[in-house]
């Protein structure tokens, strides 16, 4: 059986139809990118259909402009017994130039679900490399983050 990879990439040029009114590409479109990227990186690891439950800590560090090469990298940081976190690097550059930029990065975390919407097991992601081990220990940071963050937000939730 091969080993299931933990990260993915995609590559695209971004379009005038994603442009906003200031000329560059809006939030909202490089959310949907970063969305569609962790999914793949989900699908793949999981081998299951999954859903989003959390989206957190979207930072814009650059604009994107049209016509540049944009490049999603998705890793898989952390997994539960039926959820995955995954970490999502978005970067950028002109055509013809070999430097990419990060424009944004956050994190993801998704489930696995069976046929009938209920979660379901996946693989347990054990970090090898230094990096891999650092960005655990980020995804279990945040975590305990988010726990007090759940906690303020209790009595405003309906």
């Amino acid at each position: 059986m091969s080993r299931i990879k933990n990260h993915i990439e995609l590559q695209f040029l971004s379009e005038p139809s994603d442009v906003n009114y200031g000329g560059k590409v809006h939030g909202g479109m490089m959310m949907k990118w970063i969305d569609q990227a962790a999914f793949a990186c989900a699908l793949q690891w999981s081998q299951s259909y999954c859903v989003t439950v959390y989206v957190g800590g979207i930072r814009f560090f650059h604009p994107v402009h049209i016509g540049h090469l944009v490049k999603m990298e998705a890793r898989i940081i952390y997994t539960g017994k039926t959820s995955m976190h995954i970490a999502v690097d978005a970067f950028s550059k002109p055509v013809g130039q070999t430097d990419f930029v990060k424009n944004t990065h956050c994190i993801i975390v998704f489930v696995a679900v069976d046929d009938d919407g209920q979660p379901k097991s996946i693989p347990a992601f054990k970090p090898k490399t230094e990096k891999e081990v650092a960005m655990h220990r980020y995804a279990i940071k945040l975590m305990d983050l988010r726990k007090d963050i759940d906690e303020e937000m209790k009595p405003y939730i309906v």
